[in-house]
């Protein structure tokens, strides 16, 4: 929770962008949807400690709304709590990230076919806005925006093929993925390479080439999916 600086204050973890800090939250619903994107945006780190006291106090609350989304948190996998010890941000669990990927390719292979049997020019207009959105947060080094617009560029996909519900489904599946990636996004170049992997399978869908958009997404996810041998190597704490 707040951390203190070198001088000795401590700072609120949750604020708003603007930096003011958050109070007054009322619901478990939404004390749970900040500490969820808190722990996937790595702004919690795997391991670190959670106290239920502390937590209340940050958004205002009584323990009971932040016992409620701890617990949803924990049942998501984000969260584990050990009666004698505490509560803790998840360590990445390895074993989940292969099956993980094996649902994802399948279920965005089926999506990228069936969106560049239907797509339209307002859909392909879609997909340059977000590749549009992407190079400006890459050229500015944002990463967290970035990752966002990478995003909105899956969930339109799974949209133009009318299958919304596949993405809000993948969104719970590949949790781990994700967490295991943003460690990978500073990486030299390789906000870059996603932009043009997008490209590839903008450009397929474009002229309905199925086959060529379903393995420009093969690849693509083939190559989002982080090296966990090497990432376990410089953040050991960060894995299980």
């Amino acid at each position: 929770m707040p951390q203190p600086t070198s001088q000795g204050t401590v700072l609120p973890l949750f604020t708003e962008p603007g930096g003011t800090p958050i109070r007054r939250v009322t619901t478990a619903s939404a004390i749970y949807g900040r500490l969820h994107a808190a722990i996937l945006s790595l702004e919690m780190k795997p391991g670190a400690a959670l106290q239920e006291k502390r937590i209340a106090e940050e958004f205002g609350v009584s323990r009971t709304p932040v016992r409620e989304a701890l617990l949803r948190l924990a049942e998501a996998g984000l969260v584990e709590i050990f009666p004698q010890s505490g509560t803790f941000v998840a360590r990445i669990p390895v074993s989940a990230i292969p099956e993980a990927v094996v649902i994802r390719k399948s279920l965005e292979g089926t999506t990228v076919e069936k969106a560049t049997a239907v797509a339209e020019p307002k859909d392909i207009a879609r997909l340059d806005a977000i590749i549009a959105r992407q190079r400006v947060h890459a050229g500015l080094g944002e990463t967290s925006a970035f990752h966002e617009q990478d995003e909105a560029f899956h969930e339109a996909i799974s949209a133009i093929a009318g299958y919304p519900g596949i993405w809000a489904l993948l969104k719970t599946v590949k949790l781990q993925i994700d967490r295991a990636r943003r460690l990978t996004l500073p990486a030299l170049g390789r906000m870059d390479s996603v932009i043009e992997e997008h490209v590839t399978i903008r450009d397929a869908i474009a002229v309905h080439d199925r086959d060529a958009a379903h393995a420009a997404m093969m690849h693509h996810l083939s190559a989002v999916i982080p090296d966990i041998d090497e990432l376990r190597l410089l953040h050991p704490g960060f894995f299980r």
